[in-house]
């Protein structure tokens, strides 16, 4: 495809009003249009090849997927970085209304837990390879124009918001009681933390027998977060041992015969 000076970053078309510091006309705003929605396809095919072919995919592999060059992704994304960000502002977008969604239909601070977290392993599930993807960067990318780790402003805004949903119901739960602050302030984002971790390894783990299914992980996390290790450690706990018959304090006497 041959990209107009409009496509490029920051660029304007040649001859228009915006390049002369007038209003935009209706040339402006067609082309203004097109790069967006040429963005949008080009973010749906980069998600597509992520897909097929691994989180692993290069910039060249996603490019020739997408039957374009790869020069076309620098000129919309920057760097693979960039392209990271963009795929995953749209998958988290999403992954995020799926979520609250879930957690607006539970009836209990507890149910809400595991709706989320249900949720989130579904929509990793449904695709690891673009879940791989947008939450973690690839360093030593040819392309790459700078060293930064831009996925991170996704990741954070998308857990941040997770963290707060979380925290709303507990915030109601909790009322006034003692130390509730400290439990709305601190708990969501190691709840997030236990969540990503152990999800993110689940997802990794190869399917074996042992490997619990989705639901079955879901409750499982969600009962990490409500109880803890609790049950398990009382279940692992050592029985007492069992009373023995002290024996008398002193030798009974002899009746005299």
């Amino acid at each position: 495809m041959n990209i107009p000076q409009s496509d490029l970053p920051g660029g304007s078309a040649a001859g228009s009003p915006a390049a002369g510091g007038g209003s935009v006309d209706g040339r402006a705003s067609r082309w203004q249009s097109h790069r967006e929605e040429r963005r949008r396809e080009l973010i749906k095919s980069a998600r597509r090849a992520v897909h097929a072919l691994g989180s692993d995919a290069s910039m060249e592999d996603i490019a020739a997927a997408a039957s374009t060059s790869k020069s076309v992704f620098y000129r919309y994304f920057g760097d693979k970085a960039g392209l990271q960000q963009a795929v995953g502002e749209v998958v988290l977008s999403q992954m995020q209304r799926r979520i609250q969604e879930a957690a607006q239909s539970a009836q209990t601070p507890r149910e809400g837990l595991f709706a989320m977290v249900s949720a989130y392993l579904q929509m990793a599930e449904t695709s690891p390879n673009v879940y791989a993807f947008v939450t973690r960067y690839t360093p030593g990318d040819t392309g790459a124009t700078n060293g930064t780790i831009a996925t991170a402003g996704a990741l954070g805004h998308f857990f941040a918001a997770i963290s707060d949903m979380i925290a709303r119901p507990m915030r109601d739960h909790l009322g006034d009681s003692a130390g509730r602050e400290a439990v709305i302030g601190y708990w969501p984002n190691a709840a997030i933390g236990l969540v990503r971790n152990a999800g993110e390894q689940w997802l990794a783990s190869p399917e074996s027998p042992s490997k619990p299914g989705q639901e079955a992980m879901a409750r499982q996390i969600t009962d990490w977060l409500c109880l803890g290790l609790a049950p398990e450690l009382r279940a692992a706990a050592p029985s007492p041992p069992a009373p023995t018959s002290a024996p008398p304090l002193s030798e009974p006497k002899k009746e005299s015969t």
